[in-house]
């Protein structure tokens, strides 16, 4: 058995990680032995290994929020897990490893489906249908323009607007990442810059653009906040750039502009476990029939975690890195 482990924190994420030999208790009453079947690596993981992000958990760690596993063994008391059921994994638990042992009542059963798909049902696709949900009343026709639109979020969130019958309007830094969004159906695809308002005004043909999301931070989210009609909603949730929210004074003034945040860890939270697995069981609906997916561009086992978590920290790769143990 391998685990990613790591016992310090430093600004080269993957000079502090390293794959470590290790064995498992025998188990306990209410517990279920599982087997790894992949298991993502998110920019939060990335900032987590660097030590920015807003939720540390304590050295030494195993790396990984979320991944989905197959049950090996469950102890006698627990009946609702057979060998050979695919479970999603606790969000939290340390998922960069071959094999683990939870708690029944944490694990969720999942449909049968692409099980590197279903692995990253935690993180990505929520914060993209929640943002899109709690924060501007949108109407089917309605246009949203979000940055990082190339990410794994900004693609759950093309995906889950044309859904809805929504139009995006989507900004990415680089030209050679606009194929790649134009294929994945995103109604306006632009490079950003400061004059994105303008080029998102014709690209829309002056369509009144009620919700923003950033994910860049900087002079991107005064982008962003300029191209929103009156009264419209800017939502942030990451800070790509590393440089703070920067917002033109006019935007808040003269437009009625709303910056806002999210953080999907207080969304858990805060909400009530009904309201939990009512999300769940629609983005599970989702994936499983293949309606939702994400591009995958690289899979690594645990023995290669520090290439892993470079290819993951790089700007250039398209799509996520996932690990396959």
């Amino acid at each position: 058995m391998l685990k990613a482990e790591y016992r310090t924190r430093g600004p080269v994420p993957q000079d502090v990680i390293e794959a470590v030999e290790f064995q498992l208790p025998p188990l306990s009453a209410g517990q279920v032995l599982v087997k790894v079947l992949a298991a993502p690596i998110n920019p939060s993981d990335v900032l987590t290994l660097t030590g920015e992000y807003g939720m540390l958990p304590p050295l030494p760690a195993i790396g990984g929020n979320e991944g989905v596993g197959e049950v090996v063994e469950a102890s006698s008391d627990v009946a609702q897990f057979k060998p050979g059921q695919t479970v999603l994994l606790p969000v939290g638990c340390g998922t960069w490893r071959t094999h683990l042992i939870a708690e029944a009542k944490q694990l969720v059963p999942l449909p049968s489906a692409d099980p590197q798909q279903l692995a990253m049902l935690s993180v990505n696709p929520p914060t993209a249908y929640l943002m899109l949900r709690d924060f501007v009343d949108l109407q089917p026709g309605d246009w949203v323009i979000q940055n990082a639109a190339n990410s794994g979020v900004g693609s759950y969130l093309i995906q889950l607007a044309k859904i809805r019958g929504l139009k995006t309007v989507n900004v990415v830094r680089r030209e050679s990442a606009v194929a790649a969004i134009q294929a994945e159906g995103g109604d306006v695809v632009l490079v950003d810059g400061p004059d994105l308002p303008k080029r998102a005004r014709e690209a829309t043909g002056g369509a009144a653009i009620k919700l923003g999301i950033d994910a860049v931070g900087g002079a991107s989210t005064d982008h962003l906040a300029s191209s929103l009609a009156e009264g419209g909603v800017l939502v942030n949730y990451g800070r790509m750039s590393g440089e703070p929210c920067q917002v033109n004074a006019a935007s808040f003034v003269f437009r009625d502009v709303t910056l806002k945040g999210f953080w999907l860890a207080r969304w858990f939270r805060q909400a009530t476990p009904q309201q939990q697995m009512q999300l769940f069981g629609e983005l599970i609906q989702l994936i499983a029939s293949g309606k939702l997916k994400a591009r995958i561009a690289a899979t690594y086992n645990i023995s290669q975690i520090k290439e892993a978590i470079a290819a993951a920290a790089s700007g250039e790769r398209d799509g996520k890195i996932v690990l396959v143990p």
